[in-house]
């Protein structure tokens, strides 16, 4: 399993910003934790989840092992975390 960032560097409010992502949520969430990105950066319904982050976030997860990603690896990815986002919310629905 891994992180990944990608090259991306969307100006937004005077940053930055790239996407941050992963091969499984549980992954993606407890890496962020450790490099204490902001849990309000996570978003959760965007086409795809992910972190956004800063260019300076991009470093430091690069710093603490996420890989850059070139966009093939971004979109299989996404994809996945997508199929995983939908499936614990329909267990969750489940459980109502």
């Amino acid at each position: 399993m891994a992180i990944y960032v990608d090259f991306m560097q969307i100006e937004f409010r005077g940053y930055k910003w790239c996407h941050m992502l992963a091969d499984s949520l549980q992954e993606l969430h407890e890496f962020a934790a450790l490099i204490e990105i902001d849990t309000r950066l996570f978003h959760r319904d965007a086409s795809y989840p992910h972190y956004d982050v800063t260019v300076q976030m991009r470093k430091t997860a690069i710093e603490y092992g996420a890989i850059p990603a070139n966009r093939k690896k971004i979109i299989e990815c996404a994809k996945k975390l997508k199929i995983e986002l939908h499936e614990q919310i329909a267990r969750a629905e489940g459980c109502e």
